[in-house]
């Protein structure tokens, strides 16, 4: 049986709701601190590792959207435990197989110290291949949303720019975001909790399923 004192401690559970841990690590753009980019969104997210099939075509696709992200003044930072060396070598195919610049912050990760702060890896994992795990992190330092996808699903761009467009309408209006909403669409108020309105409802289902200004589209 291994020695207790001699293993790595166990993986956090991060939750919807929890201040994202402050770190600085090394990146292809410097040095980096999580908490210099608060006052701005955040999509933090890890990638099992450089030069792999499903990885680059993430990477292809989300420097083809990079100006989409910062539209939505939000900034993109990815993960691995790749070293320096090797993002640098990575970033080089990508530009000169397809054309496009990554320009967000990778950072390494070899000892996955950051990794397993945000759960991203499991204490016995020996690296990363395992997930591919995004943070949606407010202005305010706030982990908003989360998704996990296995190493062999490449994650869905529009979806996280349909995650990241639900959360600030959501800020802005105070409404709820139906499902498949996207933008430009009616949200849903929140539900009344007041009896009287509840019995003076015109219907079953109108004080609590109705539409932000109006009642529930069909």
């Amino acid at each position: 049986m291994n020695d207790q004192n001699s293993m790595p401690p166990p993986c956090a559970g991060l939750r919807i709701g929890d201040i994202a841990p402050d770190f600085e690590a090394r990146s292809t753009i410097g040095p980096v601190r999580l908490s210099a980019f608060r006052k701005r969104w955040l999509v933090l997210f890890s990638h099992p590792a450089d030069f792999t099939p499903v990885c680059t075509t993430e990477f292809v696709a989300l420097a083809r959207e990079a100006a989409a992200f910062e539209a939505r003044d939000c900034a993109l930072m990815a993960l691995s435990v790749d070293s320096l060396f090797s993002h640098f070598a990575w970033l080089r195919m990508i530009r000169d197989r397809f054309g496009v610049e990554v320009r967000f912050p990778i950072l390494e990760d070899p000892t996955l110290v950051i990794g397993r702060a945000f759960g991203m890896v499991s204490a016995q994992d020996s690296d990363s291949a395992t997930v591919r795990t995004t943070f949606f992190i407010d202005p305010e330092g706030v982990i908003r949303a989360m998704t996990c996808y296995p190493a062999n699903l490449g994650r869905s761009v529009p979806e996280m720019l349909r995650i990241l467009d639900g959360l600030q309408a959501i800020d802005a209006k105070g409404a709820l975001a139906p499902a498949n909403w996207q933008p430009g669409e009616p949200m849903l108020r929140p539900p009344s909790h007041d009896l009287d309105e509840v019995y003076g409802a015109g219907d079953m289902t109108s004080w609590f399923l109705r539409e932000d200004g109006g009642g529930v589209r069909a």
